[in-house]
């Protein structure tokens, strides 16, 4: 911990004072992003990273929604990228998503009106499933490229791939044994939650994808009730569709853009309908 009356800092010895953040519940800060439309918002879209990754991985995304007006948020987890606490430990993995919907609730606020959307890769998928389902009726949409939803032999591997590796911000060794007893109580409590999915559903994966199993995607698709999902499948890609080669990356973003845009617009339509 930081000496009394010394500003807090991020592990990369930053102060926190130059930087966007919120303070969880916890008193723990965490660094957040922002990507905001040159015009009026359309609509938010929370992006929830994975596990051992930061925020600023997502930029690349982040700037095409906000080039058809979405006003994109984030922040790193509690013991990642340039948030406070141990690296890939947590209390708790409630504690995810209970920041999740304290930077929800903290946008919303400032934006009244619009719809919210989900954004979530891997342990972000997880994530953003569970945020979901504690608020049924907050959010107009979830996208999930690669979700963690069921366990997966390789979910301690060390991530080696080249672009992570050269990331200084994202974790590098293996998945702590706490942090796994963490993730199999999300799966456990995923696998009964998906009944509850109501929400419009994008799903992207890889079906090589080693890290989390495609299985768990098709069971989403067969056990969420929502009558809106869409499920598309890439057998050439692995497990970060939005940083793969060109060609798979482009047609996820073509994939999310549209898949978005058609939404935000449907519930503009329908709230124009309602009568005053």
């Amino acid at each position: 911990m930081p000496e009394e009356n010394s500003p807090r800092s991020t592990p990369q010895k930053i102060p926190y004072q130059e930087l966007p953040h919120l303070v969880n519940a916890d008193g723990q800060y965490l660094f957040c992003r922002y990507w905001k439309p040159a015009a009026a918002p359309r609509g938010l879209v929370f992006v929830v990273h994975g596990a051992g990754e930061h925020c600023c991985r997502y930029d690349d995304l982040a700037k095409m929604l906000t080039g058809i007006n979405f006003f994109v948020f984030a922040h790193d987890h509690v013991g990642h990228g340039q948030s406070e606490g141990d690296r890939m430990v947590v209390s708790d993995f409630h504690v995810f998503v209970r920041d999740s919907l304290q930077h929800i609730d903290l946008m919303k606020k400032d934006h009244p009106g619009i719809p919210v959307f989900l954004l979530g890769h891997s342990m972000g998928g997880a994530i953003a499933i569970l945020t979901a389902c504690e608020r049924p009726n907050d959010f107009s949409g979830m996208v999930l490229i690669s979700p963690l939803v069921v366990a997966s032999p390789d979910v301690a591997t060390p991530i080696k791939v080249e672009n992570y590796r050269s990331d200084p911000l994202v974790y590098h060794g293996g998945m702590r044994v706490s942090f796994v007893i963490q993730l199999l109580n999300a799966i456990a409590k995923i696998e009964r939650s998906l009944p509850k999915l109501l929400l419009p559903i994008l799903v992207l994966h890889g079906s090589p994808d080693k890290l989390c199993d495609i299985r768990g995607s098709y069971l989403l698709m067969d056990t969420a009730p929502s009558q809106d999902k869409t499920f598309k499948v890439y057998d050439e890609a692995f497990h970060a569709l939005h940083k793969e080669l060109p060609d798979v990356t482009t047609s996820v973003f073509k994939e999310i853009e549209t898949w978005i845009g058609q939404r935000a617009t449907e519930e503009a339509h329908q709230s124009k309908q309602k009568p005053l």
